[in-house]
């Protein structure tokens, strides 16, 4: 039996974004198509063209049976008689150069056409693309929290190129098909209003089943969406996992999983799926009985006369083009169908990219803001709170100053907040009370591309891009050469081991480094530090996930890297930050002591009894303490749960 992935109930993981959304195809239009309205508008004449050319060899025909066949009109009364043959096979002949040169001509408007839908439509998807991920990169980290990975993907992916089908094939079908509908109708028209009617009595039928259609395939696109999000997911996070999943022998579970998501997909996709089959050839019948009797009447007008009420005399070359104008005529009526199917389809993708787009960030920059200038490095807490909502703190009364190039460590329970309170010095998130300064200038107010160039940051969980060893070091100095890259290597420790690597410098480390240590991903990333060579520095735990004796390397390369930098260091192994200036610890939220390690100690608190702890002598404490610790970590685990 299997389990249902988290995050993959029925609901749509963007719902309350879809909601705030008004209008998103004039949305669409009016921010991306008014730069390529030039395109657009040679695309629809072109297309205008193109449709009015392709009906010329039915009316050429037609005309080419009464003039040539019958003799009993004059041929092509719209061009002047003195460049129309005289005999009949010079005017055969005549006709046959025209319908020639119109497919020639067609032929053309055709390339022009395909060239402006694809180029309006190509630039769009490419500029939505792009807008909408430097978006997603901006906002708070709070939003990645809750969103899957595979979610987002699924709008960067498949929802633009669902948006660029519609531009493209969409758009390019429903001028085609209005000019050819607005053409031919004026023709039938013409030549036989009375026909004509007749020709076109299906037409309000299929509009309103069309319009039931719209109704009834609409949730049923947005049910689509959302499974393919949960899909992406669900396979996003099972591939990221794989090595876990190898060792703990759930492969079996897993594809049990994907199998359960897989069906959500299929049964969103089939709903709609049964809508459109019995849509289309409903359409299709419809589409024929306008054309039998159309076919019918016709033919008896031309053999007997006009029958019942209807009036008037109908030659034989006007009834062939009407039996094919009104095929051309009957049959794009029914494929207006497709192209509403594939704007519910676009519309419920662009809810999503906009919905996306619209998303609120915590982070507000204000356009004026100031450079961050670091001179001495000095920071200051002034009295901070910060939550993710106005009701609860996760951190408050955080009150602390470090002069410049001296060291700070943050030491306490797990979810006692030090990681967010390091966040909010390189404004992942924005405090809401209280100030942080750098030197004096509060980090609100300067330019966040100026703080982050300032501030380094180290942390247990590295990460490595796909790309070469010199490619990660470099990344966010990217102006640094080889010379460079090899002093930050040596700093880092890590320049004997990348020369043993097999292509040196210019390996690839593989998807998340995975060709690589955990210790030597550790000191690619403080190599990556080095280079960038911040005035102060945040390390987040940089070493408690390696061995003993790659801890010690990597802490020779930390005391370099800190040395004469104002540096901020979390950590649980409390050995690590023995020697700081200053140690802050953090219980639920707030400072709950301070001093150096050696005062803390002879307090005999918090931090005394957690490192009494880590030196093993779990006897000697103290009851209090050991039933807050079961408290806090129930606590922590019914967040997880959460």
């Amino acid at each position: 039996m299997s389990t249902a992935p988290d995050n993959e109930g029925d609901d749509d993981p963007f719902e309350e974004q879809r909601a705030d959304v008004d209008n998103a195809m004039v949305q669409l239009f009016d921010e991306y198509g008014r730069d390529h309205s030039f395109q657009a508008v040679v695309a629809v004449l072109a297309s205008v063209f193109a449709r009015v050319l392709d009906l010329a060899p039915p009316v050429l025909l037609g005309l080419a049976i009464d003039s040539v066949i019958q003799g009993n009109k004059a041929f092509l009364p719209f061009l002047p008689q003195s460049v129309v043959p005289s005999s009949k096979p010079d005017r055969l002949l005549f006709m046959g150069g025209l319908i020639a040169g119109s497919f020639l001509l067609g032929a053309a408007f055709h390339w022009i056409r395909n060239w402006g839908f694809n180029s309006f439509s190509q630039h769009i998807q490419h500029r939505v693309r792009t807008d909408t991920y430097d978006k997603m990169q901006r906002l708070n980290m709070d939003f990645f929290a809750t969103k899957q990975t595979g979610e987002m993907m699924s709008i960067l992916s498949n929802d633009v190129n669902r948006l660029e089908r519609f531009l493209n094939d969409g758009l390019n079908s429903a001028f085609r098909l209005s000019v050819m509908v607005l053409a031919i109708g004026v023709y039938l028209f013409v030549v036989n209003w009375q026909l004509a009617v007749l020709t076109m009595l299906p037409v309000p039928i299929i509009a309103l089943f069309t319009y039931r259609f719209v109704n009834a395939i609409q949730p049923k696109y947005a049910d689509v969406r959302s499974s393919v999000g949960h899909l992406n997911s669900r396979l996003e996070n099972n591939l990221g996992g794989i090595q876990v999943i190898k060792t703990s022998n759930t492969e079996r579970y897993e594809s049990d999983r994907v199998d359960d998501v897989s069906q959500g997909y299929f049964d969103a996709n089939w709903g709609a799926i049964t809508i459109r089959i019995k849509f289309f050839p409903a359409l299709r019948i419809i589409s024929g009985v306008g054309f039998v009797l159309t076919f019918v009447i016709g033919g008896i007008w031309v053999a007997t006369g006009p029958p019942m009420f209807f009036s008037g005399t109908l030659d034989p070359g006007e009834f062939v083009t009407f039996i094919l104008l009104s095929q051309q005529f009957i049959w794009p009526m029914a494929q207006f169908g497709q192209i509403i199917n594939m704007y519910q389809r676009a519309r419920a993708s662009s809810e999503r990219i906009f919905g996306l787009m619209n998303e609120p960030s915590r982070i507000e920059e204000n356009p004026d803001a100031d450079e961050l200038v670091v001179d001495d490095g000095g920071v200051v807490y002034d009295d901070v709170r910060f939550g993710y909502d106005d009701d609860d703190a996760i951190v408050e009364h955080i009150d602390f100053q470090v002069d410049g190039g001296d060291t700070l460590a943050l030491v306490g329970p797990t979810g006692a907040g030090k990681s967010t309170v390091l966040k909010l010095l390189l404004r992942m998130y924005d405090v809401d009370a209280g100030a942080v300064r750098v030197d004096g200038q509060d980090i609100s107010g300067v330019t966040l591309p100026s703080l982050r160039r300032h501030v380094g940051y180290v942390s247990q969980d590295t990460f490595l891009f796909y790309g070469t060893v010199e490619e990660n070091i470099t990344y966010g100095t990217f102006d640094a050469d080889r010379e460079a890259v090899v002093d930050a290597a040596k700093a880092a420790e890590a320049h004997e081991f990348i020369q043993n690597l097999p292509d040196g410098y210019d390996t690839e480390v593989g998807e998340r480094g995975v060709k690589l240590s955990g210790g030597q991903r550790q000191r690619i990333d403080i190599a990556r530090a080095i280079l960038k060579d911040p005035e102060i520095l945040v390390l987040d735990e940089a070493t408690s996930d390696v061995d003993t004796e790659t801890e010690m390397l990597i802490q020779r390369s930390l005391d370099r890297l800190t040395e004469d930098r104002t540096t901020f260091s979390i950590a649980h192994r409390l050995s690590t930050i023995k020697d700081a200036d200053q140690i802050v610890v953090l219980e639920d939220g707030e400072i709950v002591e301070r001093g150096t390690h050696a005062d803390l100690l002879g307090d005999e608190g918090l931090y005394a009894n957690l490192w009494g702890v880590q030196a093993g002598e779990i006897d000697e404490l103290p009851d209090e303490f050991i039933e807050r610790a079961a408290k806090r970590q129930a606590t922590v685990d019914d967040q997880d749960d959460d």
